[in-house]
């Protein structure tokens, strides 16, 4: 009887330590996620700059550069985000992106740490449980089973990694932004835009055969 509780008590403490595992995980990828989205709408927008780069002769709109306007490098914009992240953001001028930076480094070096440590609490309890010598008494005796103190520091274990990977993904996208908005900071697109609707005639499948239709024609 006293075997059977154990062995359930113990598999409800599992369940529930997957159950923190899980949550924590979520909320760790909806913070990348937070952070990705802010610096991709700047990648968005500046995509759709680089698509509107298109000379149009019956139109204004024409791609120029900015005039008395100092050389600016993509390859140092590069170098310095990669030295000390956020650098190359304030080169570029784009002030606003540097603490969201450093929120997300900051927020996912401290998860880094804690579950470092934690992990390392965790495992050295369970090295001095089975190493055999009866003076080694780890400070989890008592409190967690063998098979819980696995669990424990499997689990700071992988969190921890899943937070390393977030600081180098989050490290990698400020040194990309960066190459990014310096690649488009000498470039001015003029905000003229044409929408030509007119009707035309449109050769069915090649047969010389023509049918009504509508044109549409965009100049950007």
């Amino acid at each position: 009887m006293h075997k059977n509780f154990y062995k359930s008590e113990n598999t409800q403490y599992t369940n529930l330590l997957w159950r923190v595992y899980g949550a924590k995980v979520g909320r760790l990828f909806q913070s990348l996620i937070g952070i990705t989205f802010l610096l991709f709408i700047s990648f968005h927008t500046n995509a759709q700059v680089i698509d509107s780069l298109v000379k149009d002769t019956s139109s204004s709109s024409k791609v120029v550069f900015k005039k008395n306007t100092k050389p600016h490098y993509p390859k140092r914009a590069a170098l310095l985000s990669a030295a000390v992240p956020g650098l190359g953001q304030a080169y570029n001028k784009k002030y606003w992106k540097i603490p969201v930076i450093y929120l997300g480094l900051g927020a996912l070096g401290y998860s880094i740490n804690a579950n470092h440590q934690k992990y390392t609490t965790y495992r050295n309890a369970y090295r001095d449980r089975i190493d055999n010598d009866p003076n080694t008494i780890d400070d989890y005796s008592g409190i967690y089973s063998n098979d819980q103190l696995t669990t424990l520091y499997q689990y700071y274990h992988r969190y921890r990694d899943l937070s390393a990977i977030g600081f180098a993904a989050v490290y990698l996208l400020n040194i990309v932004d960066a190459a990014v908005d310096a690649h488009l900071f000498t470039f001015d697109v003029s905000d003229d835009l044409s929408f030509n609707v007119q009707p035309t005639f449109i050769n069915t499948a090649g047969r010389n055969k023509y049918t009504s239709g509508i044109s549409l024609n965009l100049n950007f």
